[in-house]
């Protein structure tokens, strides 16, 4: 969710340009009227950067000081972009490009290449690992699929530090970066990678930026002729520059200093891509006149949030913590933040998801809930948690929304609807514009009742469903709005990448949360070795850690959990250790001199957060050895270990199932994830205690549907009662 989710969903244009200036606060109106000379926007986390260089770019359009088609906004994610895009057309300013550093230099290169090299620009390669593979195949160097990840890695970074293969094993000894091989061999398939690209004819992303800079700085000609277009220029997440796009935006600039630049030094969290602070922190020294604006008031977060955010940063060390902002909550008081220590991770998952469902019981909505971890692969035990819950999620990082087939497939059909009009059959019998929308996608696989199941059918319903909530949003914002406005709508959503929202708790990492909000977050896995990362071996590398536990904070409106487990399996010995970062914020952690008076929050232990009693280490029950994974110790073996399940009960059980889900009306993970149903057809428990002792059987669920589980494995309808004994 963005802060954009918060206001109204369709504004109206601002009548005159001073209209554009009302609702910003004393600081983003001095940014809105800062449109000459170099700015520099100093904004913390949740203070309304995105509003204050929109309400800019949308004043200067409105009042004639400013060509739309003059003006250049770049930021890093097309996401970001196509908000940035979205709410410019809502202020009026549509014509303005607002694109990421890639989009631009990209449609730049595919113009002037004929013009500047000759031919046909080379094919655009989307994914490099392959042939990072075959170049180091070719110099017989065997990578696993690790490493392979990693070196290719390793060649982005090189490139965009534009770092040549030759000056690599120099460069990174004086960076004093762990490279994930022997820097002469990276060196060596670096080398090879540019000879393949060469031979076949391709380029990569990285080629964009430094094929443009290559053509700017040999042609002055064309050189002159992008200046003579863009005047003026915006760049937002500036601290995120990396050396080769900033040499990229002197060029556009020329000897002009129009340039308005937006960061904050304390959210620089991608340093293993290239990207650097040092732009922004240089920024007045490179322009001694510039005007350099603060925005502090931080209208995302309750005041306990803050406090928390503000005293996670007074701890931070080195040239990015000397420019830290101390922000300033303007939202009423909420909740203190919750600390929780977990024996194990699938307790930490499986009281986390308990935490949820009450939260959505409260009247949370799941997609205003997110779960965030340091690295993607802890996602698993959370996923399962929340399904045997029966709360919906959703993996941050899939398929964007207007790029999903069936959302293509439901605008061609709409569009065709539209096209029709009254002579469309299907919508003979549809009343207003939300139950024309329902009537056509009725077509395509929506119905008023979800699927039961999960996977692709479910994942298909809720983006059709996502529309039916967009018309039904859409037709309450402008009433009388026909079938042709809103596929006009979706149609400029589309372009800007301005998804409507799928509903379910987002399960994410923490760098790709970087940008978003929720009113709920819980972060998770904060023990040493995890956060600051293992290999965070540095003392800069342990503060970029910090900054990135701080995005995480503040990625919170009113509720903040943050947890860690004493050992990673059940039984395993408690030998974790809370983050370091905790120390002096969470209470009875001591005090950390000016931050003593920080720890507030509660603090919750062992079997009181877990209700859990301690258990021993889980054994698969074929072979022996211990399981760490949770779907192995759901099943009480290793996933590879021969499988004794009675097929037949399992397809009853599924069968019933599908009757419960479709009765609750919801879908079929929610009463038992094909997992859980797999351990039960192979261990057929016969009594109320066997079946709980399975994973995913928690009480609520032996309550609800223990009678005719049991039933159903001791070869009856269902209806049996329990027996614990």
């Amino acid at each position: 969710m963005t802060a954009a989710t918060h206001s109204t969903l369709f504004p109206q244009v601002p009548e005159t340009a001073d209209a554009v200036l009302d609702g910003l606060d004393p600081e983003q109106r001095e940014v809105a009227l800062a449109l000459t000379g170099p700015v520099c926007v100093l904004a913390g986390a949740g203070t309304g950067k995105t509003r204050a260089i929109t309400h800019r770019i949308a004043y200067g359009v409105r009042s004639g000081r400013l060509q739309p088609a003059s003006v250049l906004a770049v930021t890093f994610t097309n996401r970001a972009a196509g908000e940035m895009r979205g709410r410019l057309r809502q202020l009026g300013a549509g014509g303005v490009q607002a694109r990421t550093f890639h989009s631009a230099a990209l449609r730049q290169l595919q113009f002037f290449w004929p013009k500047a090299v000759g031919g046909d620009l080379p094919r655009l390669l989307e994914r490099k690992i392959q042939l990072v593979a075959d170049a180091a195949a070719r110099c017989r160097i065997r990578l696993d699929r690790n490493e392979l990840r990693d070196v290719t890695g390793e060649i982005e970074w090189a490139k965009v530090t534009q770092t040549v293969p030759a000056d690599y094993p120099a460069i990174v000894a004086k960076a004093h970066r762990d490279a994930p091989r022997d820097p002469a061999e990276i060196s060596q398939i670096y080398a090879m990678y540019e000879q393949l690209k060469r031979d076949r004819s391709v380029i990569d992303f990285e080629d964009v930026l430094l094929l443009t800079v290559g053509i700017l700085q040999d042609r002055h000609d064309i050189a002159d002729q992008i200046r003579s277009q863009y005047q003026h220029f915006v760049v937002d997440e500036y601290q995120d520059v990396s050396p080769l796009q900033q040499r990229l935006l002197d060029l556009w600039l020329g000897d002009r200093d129009n340039l308005c630049v937006v960061g904050d030094a304390s959210q620089t969290i991608y340093s293993f891509t290239g990207a650097t602070p040092d732009h922004l922190l240089n920024f007045r020294t490179r322009h001694p006149g510039a005007t350099v604006v603060k925005l502090v008031r931080d209208y995302r977060s309750t005041p306990q949030v803050v406090h928390l955010a503000n005293g996670l940063l007074s701890q931070a060390r080195g040239r990015a913590a000397e420019h830290r902002l101390e922000l300033i909550s303007q939202r009423d008081p909420g909740p203190d933040p919750v600390y929780t220590e977990y024996a194990d991770e699938p307790t930490e998952a499986e009281g986390t998801a308990r935490r949820i469902r009450d939260l959505i019981a409260a009247g949370v909505p799941a997609g205003e809930i997110a779960v965030l971890y340091r690295i993607n692969a802890q996602s698993e035990v959370y996923e399962q948690a929340l399904a045997d819950a029966g709360v919906p999620y959703q993996l941050r990082g899939a398929e964007r929304f207007f790029e999903r087939q069936e959302v293509r497939e439901a605008g061609i059909a709409l569009r065709g609807a539209a096209r029709a009009g009254g002579n469309d059959s299907l919508l003979d019998d549809a009343e207003d514009l939300p139950a024309q929308v329902r009537a056509v996608l009725s077509t395509k696989g929506w119905t008023s009742q979800p699927p039961s199941g999960s996977g692709a059918v479910r994942d298909r319903w809720e983006s059709l469903a996502a529309l039916v909530r967009l018309a039904e949003d859409f037709a309450r914002a402008r009433p009388g709005a026909t079938l042709s406005d809103l596929v006009a709508e979706l149609d400029e959503r589309a372009a800007a990448q301005h998804a409507p929202t799928v509903q379910g708790v987002t399960l994410a990492s923490l760098h790709s949360a970087k940008g978003l909000e929720w009113d709920a977050v819980f972060l998770v896995g904060l023990t040493e070795g995890m956060m600051p990362i293992t290999y965070a071996k540095t003392d800069e590398q342990v503060e970029e850690e910090r900054r990135l536990l701080y995005v995480g904070v503040t990625r919170a409106r009113l509720h903040l959990t943050l947890s860690w487990a004493l050992s990673r399996s059940p039984g395993g010995r408690a030998s974790r250790r809370p983050s370091r970062f905790l120390k002096g914020l969470r209470p009875g952690s001591g005090s950390l001199g000016t931050i003593a008076s920080g720890g507030s929050g509660s603090f919750e232990r062992g079997a009181a957060a877990g209700r859990r009693k301690p258990r021993g280490p889980v054994l698969c029950r074929v072979c022996g050895a211990t399981l760490t994974e949770a779907g192995a110790m759901k099943l009480m073996r290793c996933e590879d270990c021969p499988s004794d399940m009675d097929e037949a009960l399992y397809e009853r059980l599924r069968d019933w199932r599908a009757d419960q889900a479709r009765e609750l009306g919801q879908p079929a993970y929610c009463v038992f994830t094909d997992k859980t149903l797999m351990a039960i057809a192979e261990r057929v428990p016969g009594t109320g205690g066997e079946l709980s002792s399975i994973s995913g059987v928690g009480a609520r669920k032996l309550d609800r549907f223990g009678a005719d589980v049991l039933a159903i494995c001791a070869g009856e309808d269902g209806g049996a009662g329990l027996d614990d004994s």
